[in-house]
């Protein structure tokens, strides 16, 4: 099974890109973030044109999440947005309980973590407040469902190793011991980071800044990540960046992350 999450960064410009995207992949679930739009404005015929089932919650011009799972391969139940027990405008999450055709099932969970501004702001707070509350409601969850998967532009790059110049950027967001204690949090509770589990990977950065020639200049990060409980630790065969994505014309600032697992 083909599971992918992409900070889509505005879904009405991108959906040409979307849409190569799931005919090129043909992944079974991918979770989108950052979709920037209404619901009544989400494309739905378009996707569905493709095979795809939608499930979404969004505001126009921020924030935003979407579930797209491919018809005949993937069944869909027990949906729900937002954190458990965290009132919050702010459409950050999407869940859903995914049935693979094997018989085999997961509870997916697709964010859109706070960014924080800066260390110390007020949205650095609410960022670790949320990432508090998340972490309640999956210990909470895993209780039930052993079997998880996390996705999602988590906005934390976990170590020195996913960010392109460690001693820049010490200290700033992103990279913060707070902000990776929080991601750590999420570990703690059994997850395991796929991507440096799998026996094949792909490419080293997520997300390339727009400005000062980052992408040109490889100057990236690793924020977008796939994060599986520990029944499902042994099932991963793959994670690749598919960063061809990320060089299209007017792409997001974020490369698609496809992660396979054997179900």
């Amino acid at each position: 099974m083909k599971i992918a999450t992409w900070n889509v960064n505005s879904l009405r410009i991108r959906l040409p890109h979307v849409l190569q995207f799931l005919k090129d992949e043909q992944c079974d679930v991918i979770g989108l973030q950052e979709t920037k739009l209404d619901d009544d404005k989400f494309p739905e015929a378009e996707i569905r044109e493709l095979g795809y089932s939608c499930l979404f919650s969004g505001h126009k011009g921020y924030n935003g999440v979407a579930i797209l799972t491919r018809d005949g391969s993937a069944a869909v139940s027990d949906v729900s947005f937002g954190v458990p027990g965290y009132p919050d405008p702010q459409r950050r999450l999407a869940a859903a309980t995914i049935t693979a055709q094997s018989g085999a099932s997961f509870r997916f969970v697709c964010g859109y973590f706070p960014n924080g501004q800066a260390p110390g702001a007020a949205k650095y707070l609410y960022k670790l407040e949320w990432f508090c509350a998340l972490r309640s409601a999956l210990e909470a969850r895993l209780h039930t469902d052993s079997n998880l998967i996390l996705v999602g532009d988590m906005n934390v790059a976990p170590t020195d190793a996913d960010i392109w110049d460690p001693e820049g950027w010490k200290g700033h967001i992103l990279v913060s011991d707070a902000e990776r204690d929080a991601f750590n949090s999420l570990i703690a509770l059994g997850l395991t980071d796929a991507f440096r589990k799998a026996p094949v990977t792909e490419g080293d950065w997520s997300w390339w800044d727009y400005r000062n020639n980052a992408l040109l200049r490889d100057q990236g990060a690793r924020i977008d990540h796939t994060l599986v409980s520990e029944a499902l630790a042994g099932k991963i065969k793959s994670v690749k960046i598919r960063r061809f994505y990320r060089e299209l014309p007017q792409p997001s600032d974020h490369a698609p992350v496809v992660l396979e697992l054997s179900l």
